[in-house]
């Protein structure tokens, strides 16, 4: 699933494209696209219809855009999932194959376009809640380490009190957001960390250089537009990204590690996978059970 760095592009994108439009006509091609919506297509429709699109905004891997005039009053809350696409295409381009939204605007300029291969991800208008106006469904999730606000030391605190391995904290999005597998090995590497480490082991310095990394690595991928390993994973324009050519662990099973050429091992994990390096990041003595 896109992370951090991939949403980010995707953002970027909309808020050059869609920022300040006003949606004249929504087409629902696929009633699985709207799931979310307690209303289905019908209620989808008539809560974006007439809205105008205002900032668009992330937080972690969430991704939407504000809905009214004057202020936020709902948000269209995007969610990706595995192959979810946001595209803006000139309205006499060909559909895609897996089309499923289409939003037309009033200035009669390029679409927004949901495509979504395996109808995992979806869109959905929300309400939204708090001072920051965030979408009811995302005001759970903590702030992410490219954040302005992220609170470094309460987040290292946060990983300290958990009762379990390094890996999973880091992929709790209630605790630090935008983290997902990818970059979760990665900045493990690059923090020397074992993915089992329990958490309540860690020292302060090295939770901050864990998070550091995060920080780190998440930048690097955001100027190479994301890490792209199939065609589904595309910016608005439907260009690909290649921070994939500079990952040192993850999907690099049995190749030299970058640091001390000890080839990288791969182990199950949450049912998915954790790549890590056995002489970098070596196995803690104790784990948590």
């Amino acid at each position: 699933m896109p992370e951090l760095p991939e949403v980010e592009v995707v953002r970027r994108g909309l808020a050059d494209h869609v920022t300040g439009r006003r949606v004249t006509s929504v087409q629902v091609l696929h009633p699985r696209s709207v799931r979310r919506q307690d209303g289905g297509a019908v209620e989808f429709g008539e809560r974006l219809s007439g809205q105008v699109l205002r900032a668009v905004r992330r937080r972690g891997k969430y991704l939407w855009a504000e809905l009214g005039e004057d202020g936020p009053e709902a948000a269209l809350l995007a969610h990706l999932g595995m192959s979810g696409q946001l595209l803006v295409q000139p309205a006499e381009r060909l559909d895609e194959l897996h089309l499923r939204i289409r939003v037309r605007f009033d200035d009669d300029g390029p679409e927004l376009r949901f495509v979504d291969q395996r109808t995992f991800g979806g869109l959905t208008v929300v309400d939204v809640t708090g001072p920051d106006a965030l979408p009811v469904p995302v005001a759970h999730i903590g702030r992410d380490p490219m954040d302005p606000a992220f609170d470094a030391e309460a987040a290292v605190g946060g990983l300290r009190r958990r009762r379990t391995g390094v890996k999973r904290a880091l992929l709790d999005q209630t605790l630090v957001s935008g983290i997902g597998n990818i970059y979760a090995d990665e900045s493990l590497w690059r923090a020397k960390l074992h993915y089992e480490r329990p958490t309540a082991t860690l020292t302060r310095p090295e939770g901050r250089r864990l998070l550091a990394a995060a920080t780190e690595v998440m930048g690097e991928a955001l100027e190479a537009g994301g890490t792209s390993f199939d065609a589904l994973y595309v910016d608005v324009n439907g260009d690909a990204g290649y921070f994939d050519r500079a990952l040192a662990v993850y999907g690099q099973e049995d190749r030299p590690c970058p640091r001390c050429g000890t080839p990288v091992r791969r182990a199950p994990f949450m049912n998915r996978s954790s790549y890590w390096c056995p002489t970098c990041q070596p196995r803690p003595r104790r784990r948590h059970p």
